[in-house]
């Protein structure tokens, strides 16, 4: 009898570790997320945002940037295509 006591009581030892396992899995899914946006607002403070005058000059030169790379494209269509003009006219 000694025994089967022994076997029950290490097999409810073993079920309550399972479930103690089980809880501290269960409770830090939720913690990982909170760490998660905790982190992310700290993070968030860190970031140095532009001054207005800083964005207003970079979109400036973005949009010069993209208008000249539109007028070179441009006239290299239009060079290429005068000259594929030219090759097929007097084949």
């Amino acid at each position: 009898m000694a025994k089967k006591d022994k076997e029950n009581t290490a097999a409810e030892t073993s079920l309550k570790k399972d479930k103690k396992d089980k809880k501290k899995s269960e409770k830090k899914q939720p913690n990982k997320v909170v760490k998660w946006f905790k982190d992310l607002r700290i993070e968030f403070k860190k970031v140095v945002w532009p001054s207005k005058k800083t964005v207003v000059n970079n979109t400036a030169v973005v949009l010069a940037v993209v208008v000249a790379s539109a007028v070179v494209v441009g006239l290299l269509d239009t060079g290429f295509l005068n000259l594929l003009n030219l090759i097929y006219q007097q084949g």
